[in-house]
């Protein structure tokens, strides 16, 4: 079927292990975080906490997932690169 040591497979390979490990952290602190933010019952600078967990928490880990993202994919990316080279 396919070459197993094609540098360019085991790349998408790696590349749809890391999606896939971060669309699951952001699933998490979307929709899992922010349901159980509700039982944080108590103010937080006037504001619920929950409010805070929502609306501010979540944007930095967003944040966070973008940076590891481009990170790992700019270390992928040298990789193939020394990988083309060599061959």
């Amino acid at each position: 079927m396919g070459q197993t040591d094609d540098p360019r497979a085991s790349y998408w390979r790696t590349n749809l292990r890391i999606t896939a490990a971060l669309l699951g952290l952001w699933f998490v602190v979307t929709f899992v975080a922010a349901f159980f933010a509700r039982e944080l019952d108590f103010s937080f600078f006037g504001w619920p906490f929950s409010f805070w967990v929502a609306a501010q928490g979540a944007l930095l880990v967003y944040l966070a997932l973008i940076g590891i993202y481009a990170g790992w994919m700019n270390r992928l990316d040298a990789e193939l690169e020394g990988d083309e080279g060599d061959g």
